[in-house]
Order: C-alpha cells, then sequence, then structure tokens
C-alpha cells in the first residue's frame, strides 16, 4: 500500500508542482484541514495521518476510521509546509473520497439486512491497484472482504469449469490437488450442480446469478436432502438494495457484491487552508 501511494504522489507530481513553486514562499508555514461536504462512513483516515506524517507535517486532529461523518465536519487537521501539504492534497483526498464511499456502501447494504445472519461481503472487483485500500474499506464499513487475491483460497468458476469437464469433475479435480488448509469454493448456475457440489461437501457453494426463486428451490432440495449443513451458501450476481432481502430471508450465508467496489460514489471531501 505504501508503495502504491508513493506511485499515485510521484505520478501526480510529476517533475514537480510548478504552480505551488511559483507562488508559494518556500518553507511557508500553514494550518489546514479536510473537511467533509458528504455524510457516510469515514475510511482511510489512519492511512492519510500516516501520508501527512511521513511528510513531516504535523497532525493535530482526526476521526477514528468507521466514523459517521455529515456535510460540514472535520475529518482531520494539520500544520505544516504549504507546498507539501498542496503536493499531497490530490492523493490524499482521490483515496480518502473512494474508501469512504466503499466503506459507506457496505455500512448501508449491511445495515439493509440487519435483521438477518447473512454476511455481506465483496468481490475482486475492485479497481486496479487499490484492492487492498478497497478491501481495507469494506471491513471498516460491516463487510467481509471475501478473498484478497488468487492464492487467499480456490474458487472455481464457469471459466474453469470450461477448461476442466462439469462443475463435480472440477470440484474433486480442487480437492484432490489442493491443501486442506485452503477452503474450496465453486460456483454453479443450476440445482443440480448445486446438489451435487454440496453432496461432495465443498466448503461453499456460489448459485451464481439464480433469481430468488431459484435460491430458495435449492435450499428447499438441500433441506430435504438433508445436506445443507455440508456447505456454506453464497448468493451472487445480480443483488440490488431493491431485492437483497428476497435474498437474505432465504437461509443463505453470504451475500456478495461487486457494485460497493466497482460502482460505490466516493463521497466528496476537499482540503482548506486557514
Amino acid at each position: 500500500m505504501d508503495r502504491i501511494i508513493e506511485y499515485m504522489l510521484d505520478e501526480d507530481k510529476g517533475f514537480g508542482d510548478i504552480t505551488s513553486n511559483a507562488v508559494v514562499e518556500e518553507g511557508k508555514i500553514v494550518n489546514a484541514y479536510i473537511m467533509s461536504k458528504d455524510e457516510g462512513i469515514l475510511a482511510g483516515i489512519n492511512i492519510i495521518r500516516d501520508l501527512f506524517e511521513e511528510y513531516g507535517v504535523k497532525v493535530l486532529f482526526w476521526l477514528k476510521d468507521g466514523a459517521k461523518i455529515s456535510h460540514g465536519d472535520v475529518l482531520i487537521s494539520f500544520t505544516g509546509d504549504a507546498r507539501t501539504i498542496l503536493l499531497l492534497e490530490r492523493t490524499a483526498l482521490n483515496l480518502l473520497m473512494r474508501m469512504s464511499g466503499v466503506a459507506s456502501a457496505a455500512n448501508y447494504y449491511r445495515d439493509l439486512v440487519k435483521t438477518s445472519n447473512v454476511k455481506i461481503a465483496g468481490t475482486r472487483k475492485t479497481s486496479p491497484a487499490l484492492g487492498k485500500f478497497d478491501k481495507y474499506a469494506l471491513k471498516v464499513g460491516g463487510a467481509d472482504t471475501h478473498r484478497f487475491g488468487l492464492d487467499d483460497m480456490v474458487l472455481i468458476k464457469d471459466n474453469h469449469i470450461a477448461s476442466c469437464g462439469t462443475p463435480l469433475e472440477t470440484l474433486i479435480k480442487a480437492k484432490e490437488n489442493t491443501s486442506f488448509s485452503k477452503k474450496i469454493e465453486i460456483e454453479v448456475q443450476t440445482l443440480d450442480d448445486a446438489i451435487e457440489c454440496v453432496k461432495n461437501r465443498a466448503d461453499i457453494v456460489m448459485l451464481d446469478n439464480m433469481n430468488p426463486d431459484e435460491v430458495k428451490n435449492v435450499i428447499n432440495e438441500l433441506n430435504k436432502l438433508n445436506i445443507r449443513q455440508n456447505s456454506l451458501i453464497e448468493v451472487s450476481g445480480g443483488i440490488t438494495e431493491e431485492n437483497i432481502l428476497d435474498y437474505a430471508n432465504l437461509d443463505v450465508d453470504v451475500i456478495s457484491i461487486g457494485a460497493l467496489t466497482h460502482s460505490s460514489r466516493s463521497l466528496n471531501f476537499s482540503l482548506k487552508i486557514d
């Protein structure tokens, strides 16, 4: 994460901040703060605090990650070299606004299903190079991070199955070639495949792009066969705020939503020098 932030700064700086160098007196010490123009859940403030401190800016005040924020709230205040603060401004704001947007979306969806025991999870549909920032924001917002990368767990998707055979054949092959220390999840799209994979004790069976009636049918059949307890059941694909309760009330374990990271709206913050 530190390396990515340094790259962001280098990309923005180029050969130097020619505007600040032209009009801001060298060594000028100022007070500044970041203010919210939005409401939601704050995420990433600890990262921003560390960034300013690393560049010699003294942080005077900051809210905690996870805080509920409103329009007009001061999120962090600091004092330091004006040129340095202006150099860090856009990178700091971009990260903080995006992470707070992801955390706010995660918190919103989690609250929608608070009367059930289902977990809300993100996916790997993150912005390039920002995966760890997005995952951290999901956690702050109260959602599960799901896997961070390809080495976290086995997750058999449609393209793996297309390259191997049937879902069951692919699951069996994965079991034969995977350490006991790694969980195995498989994505299925039909009732029969769901039953076969649960019978063969996949750790997690993802019902992909099934509507609520189809999911209900799968759960009912698993209960009739007395195998529902064999696997965690995850649903994914087409989940919206309008239909999420239809899924949450069906005795599923996890609802994963790619939109938490690929489509969440960044919150609106601004940095002001006194």
